[in-house]
């Protein structure tokens, strides 16, 4: 699990690029419980979200779940690989982002390093 990002309790990766804004996708973790994906719905760019909505669907053939915001701001890009080949979140679930977005707040209060999330889901 990389240590250069945070995460949520949800299962969101939250990565920090050079220009502010924060690529998003979903953990290993989530991707494995799921299992194969076969669907991926993403939030629009340009859309406002605010910090736990639920803004994205990642459908298996076992279920589908919702993907939350992790923090309040604007989507700036989707990934439309991921949503054309939903395998690529199974092979690299965290190369595999899902969006783009520009945080309404710099702060990334809240979330969780590598070490807490890996606590969290009995992975340590």
């Amino acid at each position: 699990m990389p240590n250069d990002r945070k995460y949520t309790a949800s299962h969101e990766w939250v990565s920090a690029e050079p220009d502010g804004t924060l690529t998003i996708g979903i953990t290993d973790h989530a991707q494995a419980a799921l299992g194969d994906l076969v669907f991926i719905e993403l939030p629009a760019v340009g859309r406002k979200l605010a910090a736990g909505e639920a803004c994205a669907v990642v459908e298996s053939v076992k279920a589908a779940s919702d993907v939350y915001a992790p923090v309040a701001g604007e989507v700036t890009a989707a990934n439309e690989a991921v949503k054309a080949a939903p395998e690529l979140v199974n092979q690299d679930a965290y190369a595999a982002w899902l969006w783009r977005m520009r945080p309404a707040d710099a702060a990334l209060a809240g979330l969780l390093d590598a070490a807490a999330y890996e606590k969290s889901v009995g992975d340590a």
